[in-house]
């Protein structure tokens, strides 16, 4: 197969981090280093000096609601002639907003197959434009929805939970499951982990990774821990990440009198963030808005086995009793399991073996095997199409 001219366009691009930027970072890189040229397309980042000259930036603003995510505004079209130089042979989109829409509309009067990925499911998040009805929010967004993805011709997502999702709002255009590889683990002695960050050898360490931010259920988690705390006095739990909800999570854990064994880590580089998995002894993820939860594969590179909520896209990285365990939505019940990993050796040995034993299916190498033959399915396809439209003008 040759080698592809790849347009990338995303709303959500590192510096920012969240598991949409994370992906395309991986797909970037993997397609890179396949001979594949890549260029992306997002929001400015203000303060940010760009290092990649194959990533082009839109004027951007940030709005009260929009903090740390700037905002591309038009016009969009003095990108036009940067676009076009390259006469690109796909355009794969992540986002379908402002940016992922300016890839949608190129994509069409250009004739360039058009793939996107799902990422988010973005209804859960309606809560941040509290300007406007919930109803009315999540209404917009299952219309738009509707219009977007069936503008592709093919959609990726990476899970069965998004899958569905996207069939219950009338998409039926061609959908592909693939999710997110993770990346190759760094090195870290789980010994020599621990002590760097000063946990004593009595101490359990239950961790969580990702935004500090409403949807993700925390004060779930903190709850849980209160039940944890009650039976292992030893048991601490940290959170590594930041967000909007910082504040109220603060205040929580100030009133469930569990503030001297809860850690807020704060923001930690990703190339550091695997000395924390390499230390603790159980990953704990409460939401149930993901459609994946890539820190559940990550923590699993590191025979960190985990205990999540069922709900969402982040419950199917775990084989339930094989490599961790899946728990309804309650926080009594939650703790029990956490409670039966932590006091069970045997229990515990056997779930971080099946973690180690599951990490090696998702790596970014299979991730990219499986868009590639979804890109080349669409080139044919496209190429098909427009043959038929030829030969019905010439007829």
């Amino acid at each position: 197969m040759k080698p592809l001219r790849i347009a990338i366009f995303s709303d959500s691009l590192l510096p920012i981090l969240n598991g949409v930027s994370v992906s395309i970072d991986l797909l970037v890189q993997e397609l890179r280093n396949r001979g594949h040229s890549v260029h992306i397309f997002a929001p400015t980042f203000f303060g940010l000096r760009e290092n990649d000259p194959n990533t082009h930036r839109f004027r951007a603003i940030e709005t009260p609601w929009s903090k740390g995510y700037p905002i591309a505004y038009p016009p969009f079209w003095r990108m036009l002639r940067t676009f076009r130089k390259y006469e690109f042979d796909i355009i794969h989109t992540h986002t379908p907003w402002l940016v992922g829409f300016v890839g949608m509309r190129w994509a069409e009067s250009h004739e360039i197959p058009l793939v996107t990925t799902y990422h988010t499911l973005y209804d859960r998040y309606a809560h941040y434009m509290s300007m406007f009805p919930r109803r009315y929010i999540r209404f917009r967004i299952a219309k738009h929805t509707h219009f977007y993805y069936n503008s592709a011709e093919h959609v990726i997502t990476p899970s069965e939970t998004s899958a569905r999702w996207l069939q219950r709002h009338g998409v039926t255009q061609p959908i592909h499951i693939i999710p997110t590889g993770s990346p190759k683990k760094q090195m870290f002695d789980r010994m020599e982990s621990r002590a760097k960050l000063g946990i004593l050898p009595e101490q359990q360490v239950l961790l969580y990774v990702g935004r500090l931010a409403k949807e993700k259920n925390l004060f779930s988690l903190l709850e849980t821990f209160r039940l944890v705390k009650t039976e292992q006095p030893n048991t601490r739990l940290w959170l590594v990440g930041d967000g909007p909800f910082k504040e109220d999570l603060l205040r929580e854990t100030a009133r469930l009198g569990i503030g001297d064994s809860v850690k807020f880590v704060g923001f930690i580089p990703r190339d550091e963030v695997g000395v924390y998995y390499a230390a603790a002894d159980l990953f704990t993820f409460p939401s149930i808005t993901e459609t994946q939860g890539l820190v559940v594969q990550e923590a699993t590179q590191y025979g960190l086995p985990a205990v999540a909520i069922h709900g969402g896209g982040a419950s199917e990285s775990i084989i339930d009793g094989f490599n961790g365990r899946i728990v309804k939505n309650d926080s009594a019940v939650m703790a029990t399991a956490i409670l039966k990993c932590l006091r069970d050796e045997d229990e515990l040995l056997r779930l971080q073996q099946g973690a180690i034993k599951t990490s090696r299916e998702g790596s970014v190498e299979i991730m990219v095997d499986r868009i590639l033959e979804v890109y080349y399915e669409a080139l044919g396809q496209k190429s098909k199409d427009l043959s038929q439209v030829q030969r019905a003008s010439l007829s």
